[in-house]
């Protein structure tokens, strides 16, 4: 309370029963054990984002906010359906937004946390001064396990330097609002460097003599495709030597899958720091884009 009062002006008599309202939740730390990235595979991890319901609730998604969709392209080069496809997987389209007490995951992370207690305590700084700059209780404020609120499940620190208001009332609702979430998404991307126009990721195959030492567990590119291409995997030819690309190996249904991710791909991956994450992301997007050409048929 004293720092937060120190560096933001908050009065600490307004933040005292606040705090003390906070309650520790043992069902948060347990989560926080076992992300869903850490203990699936890949094909059952994909298997919970590309259903129909997801896909078909993309397509009545981007129906009803088609204009604001197609702005935010223009405006940040973000594609549609990639802006859909995050909040898909995220909150299932604004359906599934968490059930914590914001103000509860973040103490309970901050103070009993301590893997990661400095970045949640910082993250509970930004909530308690963002709700009071914009005159909110913080206690009418739910979200996940982690914290992370609204359509695109922003952590506190991210609505803070990314959230957006694109109906002009003041106030970036990323809870009621499904166009300000919209915009918000798409500004984070273009600020995280998304480039427009640019591929995100393309399933590889490898000849029997492929070098699986170029196969990366880190997520920013550091190869070139002239790299996998020498060291014997089949590229599609009319993308350039130069472009920088990571290879994946993912553990599918049935076998082992090899995907080149990337720039774009890495972006997605600073919304979410998994290489499933922005897979399943970018899937979901390709099958949205798909279904909805389908039906405009």
């Amino acid at each position: 309370m004293d720092e937060v009062a120190s560096e933001t002006g908050i009065p600490r008599t307004q933040l005292e029963p606040l705090l003390a309202s906070a309650s520790y939740q043992q069902s948060i730390v347990d989560a926080m054990s076992r992300p869903a990235e850490r203990v699936l595979t890949w094909g059952e991890y994909r298997e919970i984002f590309l259903r129909d319901n997801r896909i078909n609730g993309g397509v009545e998604f981007w129906q009803a906010n088609v204009e604001v969709l197609a702005q935010a392209e223009l405006e940040f080069g973000v594609p549609a359906q990639i802006i859909v496809a995050i909040i898909g997987v995220e909150t299932l389209y604004g359906r599934i937004t968490g059930s914590y007490r914001v103000i509860d995951a973040l103490s309970t992370l901050a103070f009993d946390y301590p893997a990661r207690a400095p970045f949640f305590r910082s993250e509970l700084k930004h909530f308690l001064t963002f709700t009071a700059q914009h005159e909110r209780n913080p206690l009418d404020y739910k979200g996940s396990y982690a914290g992370a609120m609204g359509l695109g499940q922003f952590m506190p620190s991210s609505y803070r330097r990314y959230a957006r208001d694109y109906t002009g009332d003041g106030f970036a609702d990323l809870w009621e609002s499904q166009a300000d979430a919209i915009w918000s998404v798409a500004n984070y991307l273009a600020e995280h460097g998304w480039q427009r126009g640019q591929p995100i990721a393309q399933q590889a195959a490898a000849t029997p003599d492929f070098d699986r030492g170029l196969i990366d567990t880190e997520l920013r590119p550091t190869y070139t495709l002239g790299d996998f291409r020498r060291a014997g995997l089949a590229v599609d030819a009319s993308l350039a030597e130069s472009m920088p690309a990571i290879l994946v190996a993912m553990q599918g249904v049935e076998s082992e899958e090899l995907w080149l991710g990337f720039d774009n791909f890495y972006i997605i991956t600073r919304y979410n720091i998994s290489a499933m994450y922005a897979l399943a992301t970018y899937q979901l997007s390709e099958a949205i884009l798909a279904r909805r050409g389908e039906q405009s048929r």
